[in-house]
């Protein structure tokens, strides 16, 4: 008999990875490559050239930058959640549980980039960062174990690039992606014999993907920037673990509970699932309104509509679970500027809105996230021609959002499944700290 546990945990696995995925397409698809760009909300995020951190921004950038240099930083994220109005129940019946909050750890996002102009039309490049990642990381009492407790999500990414110049208007240029996966994921899966079964997943996948960028500068003080990123396919292949964690079922617990009623716990296994993280295509305009003032407009689509089901295989290739996600495609605007202080100092703020794909019926409480908006300000400072030190501050506040989750989990042959609910209302807000460092050769 195939586990169900194995199946059970697998389709939260995927489902969890899913969603881990979306950190600013509204959600948590991370848009931390560039603390100079944080500083105006990455409103010029494919116009405005500042330091390497264009091999993420737009790769045709680097030919517009006069020398080589390297950029280096991170920003540090502490995220706070309220839940409000929790409940749950098994079976109709209401179970106990806390609601702490706050499930979501400090995090630091690092990156690197580094640009090396040829000559002064073509350009070279290299950048590691994070594109893609999430982590939360509930009470051991959760109230909503039963749906999940534990999850964490981490893609990091290199890519190569290249860019050329034709003339002093049109630039060109375009990176390979090598991209790492590897999520790990917690639920307490609920037992129709008493207790609950703890049951967790780990895989991990590699794979490429590509972007794309132009710029056209119809005019020094005007300059316009078109980028696209690749969906990105990847087959996480993993393995899983389920024991009992409560003395209902014995300890240590055992294998068969129930005549004729196949192992339950202790039990280790492993299957594979597929996960696509969407393309992604940032536009943005960049205006020199004086020898001091820019000023900036940017705009980003996400193609999460591709994302409508969720579906599992086991190990034997059959269909573990097959789930609806109804998400939509998703789009994000900011507004930003940077005025020139003096020759050592540059001030940088901006206004982001960031709308989530997600719907209201499978909202999950994993990632329980909604419409975004982000305030940013920021600053530059240049003690030398060579180095320039930036710093940056953001405040994110979302919508206050409804999650109200249901699942039946059948462990076992002959016995009924059990039927877990948890709903509540969340707030969520968070804090973006930003320093990088830029030196020029």
């Amino acid at each position: 008999m195939h586990n169900k546990v194995n199946k059970l945990t697998w389709a939260v696995a995927i489902a969890a990875a899913a969603f881990a995925s979306q950190v600013n397409a509204g959600g948590y698809q991370i848009n931390e490559q560039s603390v100079s760009g944080q500083g105006y909300g990455h409103a010029g995020r494919s116009s405005n050239v500042n330091d390497a951190t264009i091999v993420f921004g737009n790769p045709a950038g680097m030919s517009f930058l006069d020398r080589a240099q390297v950029t280096a930083g991170g920003t540090y994220l502490n995220v706070n959640s309220d839940i409000d109005n929790a409940s749950a129940t098994r079976n109709g019946a209401p179970i106990e549980g806390t609601t702490e909050g706050d499930m979501v750890p400090g995090t630091l996002v690092p990156f690197a980039f580094y640009a090396q102009p040829v000559n002064e039309r073509l350009a070279f490049g290299f950048g590691v960062y994070a594109p893609f990642g999430s982590k939360t990381d509930y009470e051991d009492g959760f109230l909503g174990r039963n749906l999940g407790n534990y999850t964490e999500l981490t893609v990091m990414s290199a890519q190569p690039t290249v860019s050329y110049r034709f003339n002093d208007q049109w630039a060109i240029g375009a990176g390979i992606t090598y991209n790492r996966v590897d999520g790990e994921l917690h639920r307490q899966v609920p037992h129709a014999l008493g207790g609950e079964v703890d049951s967790r997943v780990e895989g991990d996948d590699e794979a490429w993907g590509y972007n794309l960028g132009i710029m056209y500068q119809p005019v020094p003080e005007t300059t316009f920037g078109l980028t696209y990123r690749s969906k990105v396919s990847y087959t996480l292949e993993g393995d899983f673990r389920a024991t009992a964690n409560d003395n209902t079922l014995g300890n240590p617990p055992p294998f068969g509970i129930g005549a004729g009623q196949g192992d339950v716990v202790a039990q280790d296994d492993n299957a594979s699932l597929d996960l696509t993280t969407p393309e992604t295509v940032n536009f943005s305009v960049t205006q020199e309104m004086s020898d001091n003032l820019k000023l900036m407009a940017g705009v980003s689509w996400t193609r999460w509509s591709r994302f409508n089901e969720i579906l599992v295989t086991g190990g034997d290739g059959d269909t573990i679970t097959r789930e609806p996600q109804d998400y939509s495609n998703a789009w994000a605007f900011a507004v930003g500027g940077e005025y020139q202080l003096n020759p050592q100092w540059v001030l940088r703020s901006g206004v982001t809105i960031d709308n989530t794909p997600t719907s209201d019926q499978f909202r999950s409480a994993r990632i329980p996230s909604d419409d975004r908006r982000i305030f940013s300000v920021g600053a530059g400072w240049s003690p030398t021609d060579d180095l320039t030190l930036d710093f940056a501050y953001s405040y994110l506040t979302e919508r206050r959002t409804h999650v109200d989750q249901e699942r039946t989990d059948e462990l076992i042959d002959n016995v009924p499944g059990v039927t877990s609910t948890y709903s509540a209302d969340y707030k969520n807000e968070a804090h973006g700290f930003g320093a990088q460092l830029t030196y020029r050769f």
